[in-house]
């Protein structure tokens, strides 16, 4: 056997997109998620379909590429400073569409102030050329109120 073709399993592995080894919707979006908390923009890019739908508090984006010129450097700054952990999930799978909901628990440091939120995410993610890719983004929160 040659040394290209040794190499070749190897060379797609690593330069093959994020999503395409997300066996589902979920994994997909934590995935996502994994790419702005280590600040690997192209990852967390990869994973959004390019006409994705971002809405959070009350601003949108309309595109991956505005997503990534006007908000992806500050979810990483922040997701880099806390910790997300997801307190409930749930997925309604229909055929290649999968609608993913989640309620989240985000505490940490950003900007030198402590932050602890509860948040909401509902996620719609669709399935083209065997890869899952996020088409819309509804992220909400709220501060936690000391018990």
């Amino acid at each position: 056997m040659t040394p290209l073709k040794l190499a070749l399993p190897i060379i797609v592995t690593l330069f093959s997109p994020l999503t395409a080894s997300a066996a589902d919707p979920v994994e997909t979006l934590e995935q996502f998620h994994a790419a702005l908390a280590s600040g690997n923009s192209r990852q967390a890019l990869d994973a959004l379909a390019e006409n994705v739908l971002i809405y959070e508090s009350g601003h949108k984006e309309t595109s991956r590429a505005d997503y990534a010129k006007s908000h992806l450097a500050a979810d990483m700054a922040f997701s880099q400073g806390v910790k997300r952990m997801v307190s409930s999930s749930r997925q309604i799978l229909m055929d290649s569409h999968a609608l993913v909901m989640q309620e989240t628990e985000t505490s940490g440091v950003y900007k030198g102030k402590p932050v602890h939120l509860i948040g909401l995410e509902t996620t719609l993610l669709v399935k083209r050329d065997n890869a899952w890719r996020i088409e819309h983004i509804h992220w909400s929160s709220r501060s936690r109120q000391a018990q």
